[in-house]
């Protein structure tokens, strides 16, 4: 178990989602970055979509209250162990009475931390994932608090006695403050003229300040519609780049709602949404058009490497 010192500027307890209840209103959620939330159970032997702690930007301190093994993901929030820097995209053993610490933001926005074993709170409607406007999963659909007690599934230490499993450089993103994806166009491309689709994809937009779990808010260009920007509501998905009537760009995350009246410009592609879960305010973003095959191609490489990558540790576990 770990019990919570101080919970940071936000942090929650997520899997990889709640599916199956869009249809309901219900948010998808999960982890905003899905691939530092993978990486991270890797190493320690979990399931891919076993809960972790997401922790955004700083302020989290935490107590071992036994002994465990754990590893930390995803952006740099200064992540230390008893007061010393710790090795990220690693597997590390903590002792029971070690105090961890998120102190504050060197890169990225959000970071993983996986426990062997997994977080072993509740499922609700088949996730543990929080989801903060529903209130629901995590500990009472909150945010963590002071002197909550996360609890562990069993774990088996012994699998790690004289292993430390670490990811190879190359696999390991850096987040720096111009992020570029790629989109494939559509749905209502058609909605937008082709001078406005060359601009977006030649500009670059800022994040504003309104950016969550929710959406990332961009600021730049104008993109001109060719009649108007309502359409009849219908279901958004992750990465979707709505236009609304200001012709500023607005992308859906993990935490989007499940229906939409505006229209959309085109989607971010599974690789690449990521990369967005760790942006900031101020940071850049550009915009590259791709096929469907290519990101088809980009998504079966990543699942080959989450393939692969799996079957080691659990070799070597």
């Amino acid at each position: 178990m770990f019990e919570i010192i101080k919970p940071g500027l936000f942090t929650t307890i997520q899997d990889l989602g709640r599916s199956g209840y869009q249809k309901f209103g219900m948010a998808v959620s999960g982890s905003a970055d899905h691939y530092a939330h993978r990486m991270a159970n890797i190493l320690v032997g979990n399931r891919q979509s076993a809960a972790v702690l997401e922790v955004t930007l700083l302020g989290l301190r935490m107590k071992a209250l036994a002994d465990h093994v754990i590893a930390v993901t995803g952006g740099d929030l200064a992540f230390k162990i008893n007061g010393a820097l710790a090795p990220m995209w690693t597997s590390l053993k903590v002792k029971k009475g070690d105090m961890i610490d998120f102190t504050h933001c060197q890169s990225g926005c959000r970071a993983y931390m996986s426990i062997a074993g997994g977080v072993a709170v509740p499922k609700v409607l088949g996730s543990r994932s929080t989801d903060t406007i529903g209130k629901i999963g995590g500990i009472e659909g909150r945010p963590l608090q002071k002197g909550d007690v996360l609890p562990v599934e069993k774990q088996l230490l012994h699998r790690f006695q004289g292993i430390r499993r670490r990811l190879p450089a190359s696999f390991i993103p850096k987040y720096e403050n111009t992020i570029h994806v790629r989109i494939v166009p559509g749905p209502q491309e058609s909605a937008f003229t082709k001078e406005a689709m060359d601009g977006f994809l030649s500009s670059s937009y800022t994040v504003s300040k309104d950016i969550d779990r929710m959406a990332c808010r961009l600021e730049g260009p104008t993109i001109e519609h060719v009649e108007g920007a309502d359409i009849t509501s219908e279901g958004i998905f992750t990465g979707a780049i709505q236009v609304p009537r200001n012709g500023q760009p607005i992308v859906f995350l993990v935490g989007r709602q499940s229906i939409g009246g505006y229209t959309k410009i085109g989607g971010v592609i599974t690789v690449d949404q990521p990369k967005l879960a760790q942006a900031k305010p101020g940071d850049r973003i550009t915009f590259e058009k791709v096929t469907i095959d290519e990101a088809h191609a980009l998504l079966k490489e990543q699942e080959k490497t989450f393939s692969v990558l799996t079957a080691v540790c659990m070799d070597k576990g």
